[in-house]
């Protein structure tokens, strides 16, 4: 599992099919889901999904934060 101070990346089995998720913190007590995807037939598939959506995530956030300065 991938964590990020804002991000973390979630991988459930769902009986037999994996789940990934993308979670994001948007305050102290809220968690907002980023993204998901579902129907993976290993966990290792799920996770890689998950850091490679992750990373296109993270690039955009420091393409915007480097734009406004």
């Amino acid at each position: 599992m991938s964590k990020n101070k804002k991000f973390n990346v979630q991988v459930t089995d769902n009986g037999g099919n994996w789940r990934a998720e993308i979670t994001r913190r948007a305050s102290a007590r809220k968690t907002v889901t980023s993204k998901v995807q579902d129907g993976f037939a290993s966990e290792a598939e799920a996770t890689q999904w998950a850091e490679a959506e992750l990373k296109i995530i993270l690039d955009n956030v420091r393409a915007r934060q480097s734009a406004k300065q």
